[in-house]
């Protein structure tokens, strides 16, 4: 057994520009969990968190321990309120974005299975993601870590030798 504080982490912190950023702790990471994600995460208020996605191969979980804010999913968006928890299943019906639409901090913990290889899908953008050698959120050094968009794809043998 491992056990970890949140006190004990430092937070993470990411800034992408205009109104995209948050701080994150990895408490999976930090407990030495390897099957099963989990990270704290606070979005201040007017922020959004990661691009809207979802994953191939990944089921999370969010649970809402303070604030408010809304999550836009595959079907539209959906307020979110402290002790709100949401499943989001691999694949496209749990494609998600949290975002901060409110006047404090929103904190929530998402869960995950840490399944590796992995492929993300990014509706907005028409991209996809292909990870190996870490799970998304996951530790350590990957083997490949690449974004294409689809329309850059190519038929199976193009450049192979027949």
């Amino acid at each position: 057994m491992n056990r970890v504080n949140a006190d004990d982490l430092d937070w993470e912190e990411t800034d992408r520009g205009e109104g995209v950023g948050w701080r994150r702790k990895r408490l999976a990471a930090g407990g030495g969990g390897d099957d099963l994600g989990c990270s704290l995460y606070e979005l201040p208020a007017g922020k959004r968190a990661w691009p809207f996605h979802y994953h191939a191969g990944n089921a999370e979980a969010l649970y809402v321990l303070s604030g408010e804010g809304t999550l836009r999913h595959a079907d539209g968006t959906t307020p979110l309120r402290s002790g709100d928890y949401v499943a989001l299943p691999s694949g496209e019906d749990g494609a998600h974005r949290v975002i901060n639409d409110s006047d404090g901090a929103l904190r929530y913990l998402m869960v995950s299975t840490m399944r590796d290889p992995e492929v993300l899908v990014y509706p907005d953008s028409d991209k996809v993601g292909a990870m190996a050698g870490a799970a998304p959120g996951g530790e350590g050094e990957r083997d490949v870590d690449a974004y294409f968009r689809r329309g850059d794809a190519v038929d199976y043998w193009d450049g192979e030798e027949g």
